[in-house]
């Protein structure tokens, strides 16, 4: 019992930066979805996570040969070779690629101390958001695998490698196609359970009107990205740090632009059909120039 006290002690401590970032996911996610839809992806997202890790370490598909190194084995909770934190992270990381998505898509309305996305079951459900939201993860991997590839020079530790080097700071790119396949998997597995779960128009208990409660899971995003590019920098990687700036500067700046230019443009029918599909949304409140 001792050693199982401390292995999932140990869960949580070692990587004290994801356990934080897992915090405000279930805030986010919660307040958005609720208890019930944030739990079934949850661990619908964690098996989809672990199955590709488990599949990829036993036979190169979908991200290539690679291999975990077992030096934590008796400090955290690992399954079947796969340290459970790493697995469980990827749950996080589709969450919010999926908000910043809806962010892109979706009209906004912003008043005093509050910004709404006027999101609708259709644009959580549609092609765009799912494609949108898969790439956001693809990207957020293009920042995180390089910096954690060089674990043994920050307190992540080395935790595991690849058989061959690849071209991307020792990344092969197999594994940027193989995360766009599993970002994919993760995205309409949420999708599908927003749509499954709960009753048409029915207010799931967790769900809360917090204060700029639509750009949580958009901030975690971005901190995922400012968390990573720390690391690069303290670790003295400037290349990799430049190459990471580099491919969000345009991005952030092109979706940044898009929606200064589209708050409160939005019109009469995009309110209407936000509203009847949420009836709770703080976006009733307030008042909106809608046309």
């Amino acid at each position: 019992m001792e050693h199982v006290f401390r292995i999932l002690i140990g869960t949580v401590t070692m990587r004290p930066y994801v356990f934080a970032f897992l915090t405000v996911y279930l805030v986010a996610a919660v307040t958005h979805l609720g208890w019930r839809k944030t739990l079934w992806f949850t661990v619908i997202g964690y098996l989809i996570a672990f199955l590709s890790e488990f599949s990829s370490i036993n036979t190169g598909f979908p991200y290539g040969w690679y291999y975990y190194i077992d030096a934590t084995r008796d400090r955290e909770l690992w399954v079947a070779g796969v340290p459970f934190f790493d697995s469980l992270s990827y749950v996080f990381l589709a969450y919010c690629s999926y908000t910043a998505a809806l962010l892109v898509v979706s009209p906004v309305k912003a008043w005093g101390w509050n910004f709404v996305i006027l999101e609708t079951r259709v644009i959580r459900r549609s092609l765009a958001v799912l494609f949108l939201g898969s790439l956001f993860q693809v990207f957020l991997d293009i920042i995180v695998d390089p910096v954690a590839l060089q674990g043994r020079r920050w307190f992540l530790g080395q935790i595991y490698g690849y058989r061959e080097a690849g071209t991307h700071f020792g990344v092969p790119l197999s594994n940027y196609a193989g995360w766009w396949l599993t970002s994919i998997c993760l995205v309409l597995a949420l999708q599908v359970i927003d749509v499954r779960v709960g009753g048409l128009g029915e207010k799931l208990f967790g769900i809360a009107n917090l204060p700029f409660r639509t750009l949580l899971g958009p901030t975690l995003y971005l901190s995922v990205i400012v968390f990573n590019l720390t690391i690069t920098c303290l670790i003295g990687e400037r290349l990799m740090l430049v190459t990471g700036i580099f491919i969000f500067t345009l991005p952030i700046a092109m979706v940044t632009v898009l929606i200064i230019r589209r708050i409160n443009r939005y019109s009469r029918e995009d309110l209407a059909e936000h509203l009847r599909d949420f009836p709770w949304s703080p976006a009733a409140d307030g008042e909106g120039p809608a046309s």
